[in-house]
């Protein structure tokens, strides 16, 4: 019997998943096994002395995969992970099982090309589906080489355009069986080792109703969409405090225990329901914020690594900040309104969206960081990375990415008093 390789990558979920979709297609039609496999990542150590994945990160990565498996083993399958580490890995078991076919979802970013790229000189065969976007690309009114570069205009011209995202597809009702192994490969068993529950968090994870899976996410899109918090979006989304103040579809996202599609159409039944409003249309805005950095980081896919950026000449270089840094990282920068903000990521893997452009902000223009110094602590820290937004925010705050003004400084005291008056957040997080 044949056997087609499922790869997830950033798209743990069974619901609306078109490449799972495609490939169990592919496994009926030819009667071949479906094999589930997740890779094994080394945790390598960055420039900088601190690893790629965090306390939280891996906690929350950890978490995702056995709730993906789980959904797997209630249909009949499992999650399975070759012993050998990365892409390697990949090839190594498709050779032993004597395996052609791998499908994939298709992610556009340097590290994640260069994988299907080994894969493919491996002598393997790839289908690689787009799936992570809100907007599916043919719908596009330009080619990707040709995205705006300003996020308005890019807006401007999908909006005209009448973009709309794809209908969201139903999780399969059973999935092919997987192959009958004569090696030493066994189902995944990642161990969750969760760090202790910090009751302050505005996203605890480790808690009942917000785990990294798709159940728990499902569950969130409905608990959300069903309250009239959409319809006060765009007021409370710089808040600082608490589970309410923003969706909080991130970290589930960035995982892929949900799709952008699934949460739009939610919004649509919300809006039918309960009306539109600009808080509810802020929503929309904000998923296409995500999309328009995935297109840049396939137009830009080395641009956005290189501290130079998109500019046209290279920003003038000087001595990093080592000490400025290690300080802004442990939140002892004495700036009681950025340590805050940093103390609490450390402590939870999570910060509100107000509090990242602040602490960039920060880093880059008061204490002249490097700033892919600061987005490589971002990943090390962030249960809902994902390197295109990551990498495309840190380079529109330190005016070598998107942002038609060259960059902006946040003042910390005039943020402190618009978004902390009463210095709630600042005492919340005076200490670790």
């Amino acid at each position: 019997m044949m056997t087609i390789i499922y790869w997830f990558r950033r798209d743990r979920r069974l619901s609306d998943n078109p490449a799972l979709t495609k490939a169990v297609a592919l496994a009926s039609q030819t009667s071949s096994a479906l094999l589930p496999v997740t890779l094994k990542d080394d945790n390598p150590v960055t420039p900088w002395g601190f690893t790629r994945f965090g306390c939280h990160r891996l906690a929350f990565e950890a978490q995702s995969l056995a709730g993906l498996q789980k959904a797997l083993q209630g249909l009949g399958s499992d999650l399975y992970q070759p012993s050998i580490s990365g892409v390697s890995g990949l090839i190594d078991l498709a050779k032993r099982m004597d395996a052609t076919l791998i499908v994939c979802e298709a992610i556009h970013a340097p590290e994640e090309s260069d994988e299907i790229n080994l894969l493919k000189d491996a002598g393997l065969e790839v289908i690689s589906v787009e799936q992570s976007a809100l907007l599916p690309g043919e719908s596009l009114p330009f080619e990707i080489n040709q995205t705006p570069i300003v996020f308005s205009d890019f807006r401007r011209l999908v909006e005209k355009a009448k973009c709309r995202p794809r209908t969201p597809l139903d999780s399969p009702s059973k999935l092919p069986a997987p192959p009958e192994f004569t090696g030493d490969l066994r189902p995944y068993a990642g161990a969750i080792d969760l760090p202790a529950l910090d009751a302050r968090s505005a996203f605890p994870y480790q808690a009942d109703g917000w785990h990294a899976d798709q159940n728990a996410a499902q569950a969130h899109l409905t608990r959300y969409f069903s309250s009239n918090l959409p319809q006060r979006y765009k007021q409370t989304r710089n808040g600082l405090i608490g589970t309410d103040y923003s969706t909080k579809f991130s970290p589930w996202l960035a995982v892929g225990a949900i799709s952008a599609a699934q949460i739009w159409q939610a919004l649509q039944t919300h809006e039918a329901t309960h009306g539109s409003n600009e808080s509810t249309y802020w929503i929309w805005f904000e998923l296409l914020w995500r999309d328009h950095f995935q297109l840049m980081m396939q137009r830009f896919p080395t641009e956005l690594f290189a501290r130079s950026g998109l500019v046209k000449h290279p920003i003038q270089s000087r001595s990093p900040n080592t000490q400025g840094f290690k300080r802004w990282c442990s939140g002892n920068t004495g700036n009681a309104f950025i340590d805050a903000a940093m103390r609490e990521l450390a402590a939870t893997g999570y910060l509100s969206n107000r509090m990242r452009q602040n602490v960039a902000s920060f880093l880059i223009h008061d204490l002249h960081g490097d700033w892919l110094a600061g987005a490589a602590w971002f990943e090390h820290c962030l249960i809902d990375f994902d390197v295109r937004s990551n990498q495309g925010n840190w380079a529109y705050i330190a005016g070598v990415g998107t942002d038609p003004r060259g960059g902006r400084r946040f003042n910390p005291q005039k943020q402190a008093h618009d978004y902390d008056r009463n210095a709630a957040y600042q005492q919340l997080w005076s200490m670790p």
